[in-house]
């Protein structure tokens, strides 16, 4: 069965990579979306080409920081002012300029803890009164396999990962009786624009080429999130961890 349709589905980091192709599969389902990111011009183009493609689909778009409480909180507003309900938020947004410890890239921290943990609480903080009170929904956030393993260079990366996965188990053990759902999407290595956000230019060159090797494409992640929330109210999908068939490593 399907349980997609008309659902109302809030996506951050939606004008690329898994965002934007998560939301093609949902609007192809019937889903009403909210698209945010911080490229108005992107989500303007998308949304026009998901509703070009798929007519009975509506999409609304707003642009947002999610490091900034204020801009989070915003586009929940947006969209509960617009759908008066939501049914599910997906915390996509995120960060991974990679490096070692002993690199000291302090600023490339503050700002990947901004982005990666701090969005997705601000992102939490805004939608879960209108949950509780609406008497159900489902949060989902993008992790990745680093939030079970640490490598040489991904120490804060995964340190960002580690957090997720304790704040989105506290998130599930705390609403348990509420019919809210917490779900974590954890990819290994993936075919996204993540790694454009490193600075070393021979790291970034060796991630791009890891995952063009042995990394899933977006379609396959998105595929996940979309059978997290192609679910019953009575069943929740606490965590997917997903690898290509290729990968090697952790």
């Amino acid at each position: 069965m399907e349980f997609i349709k008309n659902k109302v589905v809030v996506i951050t980091g939606a004008s690329s990579g898994i965002g934007k192709e998560t939301a093609t599969q949902l609007a192809e389902k019937g889903a009403k979306l909210v698209l945010g990111a911080r490229r108005e011009s992107a989500l303007k183009n998308l949304s026009d080409q998901l509703t070009t493609t798929y007519p009975d689909t509506e999409v609304i778009y707003q642009s947002v920081d999610v490091t900034r409480n204020e801009e989070v909180k915003s586009l929940i507003d947006f969209a509960k002012d617009h759908f008066g309900k939501i049914d599910v938020l997906f915390n996509n947004a995120g960060l991974m300029p990679i490096s070692e410890l002993r690199d000291g890239k302090v600023s490339e921290w503050e700002q990947m803890m901004s982005v990666n943990v701090m969005g997705a609480l601000y992102g939490i903080n805004a939608v879960l009164p209108i949950m509780e009170e609406q008497g159900g929904g489902q949060i989902i956030t993008t992790d990745s396999v680093a939030g079970h393993f640490t490598g040489a260079g991904s120490a804060v990366y995964s340190g960002t990962k580690y957090a997720m996965r304790a704040i989105m188990e506290g998130l599930r053990v705390e609403e348990v009786g509420k019919n809210i759902k917490s779900t974590m999407i954890s990819p290994g290595h993936a075919q996204t624009a993540l790694a454009q956000t490193i600075s070393d230019p021979e790291t970034r060159a060796a991630v791009k080429a890891t995952e063009m090797n042995e990394g899933l494409n977006v379609k396959d992640v998105a595929n996940a999130v979309v059978y997290a929330i192609n679910t019953e109210d009575t069943v929740a999908i606490n965590e997917v961890i997903l690898r290509s068939t290729n990968q090697r490593d952790y």
